[in-house]
């Protein structure tokens, strides 16, 4: 039987990530991961206890539209219920965004960024354009240039891998030109909970901008990446749309439950600030000081690291030694010389800094 295959789809190709299971290589149970940007203290205590309650819920289909959870987040981030969307991970919303909204649009993105952007933007459609930035703060004058009539503007904020976060003035100037343009702006802040100012967040500009979506996950925050929680914020129209073409029951029953009841959270997340900080500092002075590599600052709860060897053979030496980082080859506008690193706790730090030293 021959296929017929549309070419978007055919020439979609997976994007390469960070995580023990995605690396590619050899690891074993020890293996200390710091390619995963996830909260270095895991999930909070409470969410464990919580999940041991919910296995009643393993034989129940879920509520296909997430109404707890709505009502929680909505609690949690001050948006209304009908200006929230759920799905499995932030990257199935950012798939159905682009499903939904870019079919023929061009699409503008700082580079180097998480790819799904580019890669949903394709398959859906999509013409891409790219500007090169490692800090879109210190460029934001050549970025509001590029920007045309009709398009959607991606921005990770914090960006990934380069860890730099735009200020909350420029993602107000990138608004007032997409509105003025008819653009859409999806603006990523998954790593903001984990960022040096939350308060950067432009979650408090969704009444004022029709034009604006914003994207979130519970993945990175609440060490919940094994259950695949995120959720988007925009306006009403937007997410009437989305919560339309999601798959049924696009969340399971536990899942829901464990996010649900985790999502007071505020003061875990306030510890885990302050450990990223202090953890971050304590990497950048340490990893500079070692010969061949270059700490680039950071606002997340990751570093981008320069490196004088090849990124695959850093990888490959650090894994002999039970650490797993993230190449960066693979992302757009990066070539060989970067790794990222994440965040984790002091012990797990110091034999990171150890490792890089022999090499």
């Amino acid at each position: 039987m021959r296929l017929r295959i549309s070419g978007p789809v055919a020439n979609h190709r997976a994007v390469v990530h960070g995580g023990i299971q995605s690396s590619g290589r050899k690891t074993g149970p020890a293996t200390i991961d710091f390619s995963s940007n996830v909260n270095p203290l895991g999930c909070p205590p409470a969410a464990r206890n919580i999940l041991k309650k919910s296995t009643g819920l393993i034989s129940q289909y879920p509520d296909s539209n997430s109404a707890l959870l709505r009502k929680s987040l909505a609690k949690y981030t001050g948006v209304q219920v009908g200006r929230i969307t759920v799905g499995n991970g932030a990257t199935e919303i950012i798939y159905n965004f682009c499903r939904a909204f870019l079919e023929g649009r061009k699409v503008l993105m700082p580079v180097p960024t998480f790819g799904e952007y580019e890669a949903a933007s394709r398959l859906y459609g999509a013409r891409m354009s790219y500007f090169k930035t490692m800090d879109l703060n210190k460029d934001i004058d050549g970025f509001l240039d590029e920007m045309q009539k009709n398009q959607c503007v991606f921005v990770c904020n914090p960006n990934n891998p380069t860890g730099a976060l735009t200020r909350k003035k420029n993602l107000g100037r990138i608004l007032d030109v997409a509105r003025r343009n008819s653009a859409l702006v999806f603006i990523d802040e998954c790593f903001i909970e984990l960022a040096s100012n939350p308060g950067e967040s432009v979650v408090p500009a969704l009444g004022s901008y029709d034009n604006l979506f914003v994207l979130r996950s519970m993945t990175k925050s609440f060490g919940l990446a094994g259950l695949r929680v995120g959720y988007g914020l925009g306006s009403e129209k937007m997410i009437t749309v989305l919560n339309t073409i999601k798959i049924p029951w696009n969340l399971g029953g536990v899942a829901q439950n464990v996010a649900t009841k985790t999502l007071p959270g505020r003061s875990y997340l306030g510890r885990t600030r302050s450990l990223i900080e202090r953890e971050r500092e304590f990497l950048k002075n340490s990893i500079s000081k070692i010969r061949g590599f270059q700490c680039y600052d950071s606002d997340a709860n990751f570093m981008l690291v320069r490196s004088k060897v090849r990124s695959g053979l850093v990888q490959r030496r650090l894994l002999e030694r039970g650490i797993l980082v993230r190449d960066c080859s693979s992302f757009r506008g990066l070539d060989d010389s970067f790794i990222r690193i994440a965040v984790r706790t002091r012990r797990e730090n110091r034999r990171l800094v150890e490792a890089l030293g022999k090499i």
